[in-house]
């Protein structure tokens, strides 16, 4: 579809767009740059009315190695406000991918360091290859985990995070699964076929509804179900019945047919 200093943007199938971080040399590791073309390319694709999934990939043996080091140094020679504006751009490219109303899927091959777990987190789904290793390793540099802070708490939780994120301990795929960061663990060879799966059940789903699933989760946080809650769902559900894409896949259900928004 395109291509870019740092990332490349294909159509792996009608509906599905893959973007994939370009620069296999430095582990997919993210600079400046990179995070203004993924906060542009996850943008563009939301826009865009032929895109019904987004899958973000890393080129090469690894899915992302986190922060570029070369930029990090530049920013350690910075000014705050210059860090505060940096900070900033990078908090808004993992919003822009969280609040995508697109379905999301990391696939996670190699290594996931630092910003690069936090690029999994912010994606609805991860599916990941057995030799994947993943590490919240800021506390090496004297850094800290701040800005995927939130995405790595509403993946694993608050205790796993915070325990990840003081140690930077490197854990396996099958620990990943087990805590929540990832939803899949496959072999290295079955990765794409894995990701093929889990799009085809994905493209079945009303793309209205499932823009609607992402806007209702995105508000609930896993605490107490209060009234104000109970009442937005009400509110919500009685809405999205009374939708076009409501009646006609109750009405493709019925007449035993594909829904319109169901490949061929």
């Amino acid at each position: 579809m395109s291509t870019s200093p740092t990332l490349r943007i294909d159509c792996l199938r009608p509906g599905v767009a893959q973007v994939t971080m370009a620069r296999p040399a430095v582990f997919n590791a993210f600079d400046e740059a990179m995070i203004g073309e993924l906060d542009a390319a996850f943008a563009q694709l939301a826009d865009d009315p032929t895109v019904r999934v987004i899958v973000l990939a890393g080129e090469g043996r690894h899915f992302s190695a986190g922060a570029d080091l070369q930029w990090m140094q530049r920013a350690s020679a910075a000014s705050e406000a210059w860090n505060l504006e940096d900070a900033r751009r990078f908090a808004g490219m993992l919003a822009r991918i969280a609040d995508c109303p697109k379905p999301t899927v990391a696939r996670v091959q190699g290594a996931a360091l630092g910003g690069g777990v936090g690029l999994l987190c912010a994606c609805d789904l991860a599916l990941a290859a057995d030799n994947a290793s993943f590490s919240v390793s800021e506390v090496k540099f004297g850094i800290l985990p701040a800005v995927i802070g939130p995405y790595l708490t509403q993946a694993v939780g608050l205790r796993q995070a915070r325990r990840l994120a003081l140690t930077a301990s490197r854990i396996a795929a099958s620990e990943a699964l087990a805590i929540g960061l990832v939803q899949q663990v496959v072999a290295l060879d079955a990765l794409d076929a894995a990701v093929d799966a889990v799009l085809a059940d994905l493209l079945v789903g009303g793309p209205a509804a499932q823009a609607e699933v992402k806007r209702l989760y995105g508000q609930m946080d896993g605490g107490a179900v209060t009234p104000e809650l109970r009442e937005l769902t009400a509110q919500t559900i009685a809405r999205v019945r009374g939708t076009d894409e409501a009646r006609e896949g109750f009405a493709a259900f019925l007449a035993k047919r594909p829904a319109p928004w169901v490949p061929s």
